[in-house]
């Protein structure tokens, strides 16, 4: 069976971009995007088409990729198609059968838009509200056209029922442990995430203006034309001596920071899930994480603290932890394996048309 992954850009290494390359591995299939610059950064291996550059502006970024990925036409070439991202499912209307891997509705048209708007200035604003008016309706319209739909989290199977009025099933993104070791619990706290408003980076760096005696490396780009680079350049500004900015890393060079850092914290609002939890969980690592969204699914009071998205609360719980934070190892260790790759084959493989188990997950 010749399969194709429909996936919006690799213009910034994320957790979404290292599980669409799993699954295409996973599954031997094709990956069909439209930016290709992040790609050689996690694995060159796999077979990627580009439908082309996308413009780097948003939102005309988003349009772009939304019209060539209706445009484009592998119908004849593939016998099952997967759609991940946020654009991707527009290519749906021509490609059957098909599944949508949906890591969230868009955030900016649904949950997040008052958070977007109000981010605007005047002007700004009313273009916003028209964009979303009328991409939004063609994103709905996009999405009857779906055969399937599967949901990374709980969470995101929510909002899928909420913002799209479908009952998804659920498949949660793997870590595939064997990758990953533990060499120490250095000197530094590692947070890995695209520098996107929404992940409340600030709320890291000003714990850590807190506590001098810790050190914090931050990991981690955006995409030319998403709505993050003021954002990325206002996390810039005025770091404390103790917080670095490290930008896009290979993967390789992550896991060797996960094997060597104190401990993890990420503080995105209302995560859809959150790989990079489980990927310092398979390195022996304990994690802070802010108590809401897909946190809740996966890091637990014996594998690190939740916290209120409060500064001195996320502060309070970076010293606690820090005291020791190899009594956490073991239970992290198992955690992460509960989500090891090995049953992400599984349970993707039965997706698939003539599996035999597509009415079990």
């Amino acid at each position: 069976m010749k399969i194709a992954i429909f996936h919006d850009y690799f213009g910034a290494i994320g957790g979404g971009e290292r599980v669409v390359v799993m699954m295409a591995k996973i599954l031997h299939a094709d990956i069909i995007t439209t930016d290709t610059d992040a790609i050689k950064k996690i694995d060159p291996s796999v077979h990627v088409i580009s439908l082309g550059k996308t413009i780097r502006f948003p939102p005309l970024k988003q349009i772009s990729a939304s019209i060539k990925f209706f445009s484009c036409d592998y119908s004849k070439d593939y016998d099952f198609f997967i759609f991940s991202g946020n654009w991707a499912h527009y290519a749906a209307h021509r490609h059957h059968p098909n599944m949508w891997y949906c890591y969230t509705p868009v955030r900016a048209f649904y949950d997040l838009y008052p958070t977007f708007l109000s981010r605007q200035d005047f002007v700004t604003r009313q273009f916003f509200r028209c964009w979303v008016f009328l991409h939004g309706w063609f994103d709905q319209r996009s999405v009857t056209h779906i055969d399937r739909i599967i949901a990374i989290s709980r969470n995101v199977q929510n909002r899928v029922l909420q913002y799209h009025h479908r009952v998804a099933d659920m498949i949660y993104p793997p870590v595939d442990t064997s990758l990953y070791w533990c060499q120490e619990y250095g000197d530094f706290w590692l947070s890995v995430n695209r520098l996107y408003p929404e992940k409340r980076i600030e709320l890291q760096v000003e714990a850590f203006r807190q506590i001098p005696e810790e050190k914090l490396i931050i990991v981690g780009g955006y995409a030319q034309g998403d709505h993050a680079s003021d954002y990325a350049e206002k996390i810039g500004l005025n770091l404390p001596p103790n917080v670095t900015l490290r930008g896009e890393v290979t993967e390789g060079e992550l896991r060797d920071l996960y094997a060597r850092c104190r401990a993890h914290i990420c503080t995105a609002i209302n995560e859809d899930y959150g790989l990079t939890p489980l990927e310092a969980m398979a390195s022996g690592k304990p994690v802070v994480a802010v108590n809401e969204g897909g946190y809740l699914e996966t890091v637990t009071e014996l594998t690190g603290l939740l916290v209120e998205p409060n500064v001195n609360k996320i502060a309070g719980a970076v010293r606690f932890i820090s005291q020791d934070p190899a009594r956490y190892r073991e239970k992290c260790f198992s955690r992460a394996k509960e989500f090891d790759i090995a049953e992400f084959r599984n349970q993707v493989e039965a997706t698939l048309p003539g599996s035999g188990k597509n009415e079990h997950l």
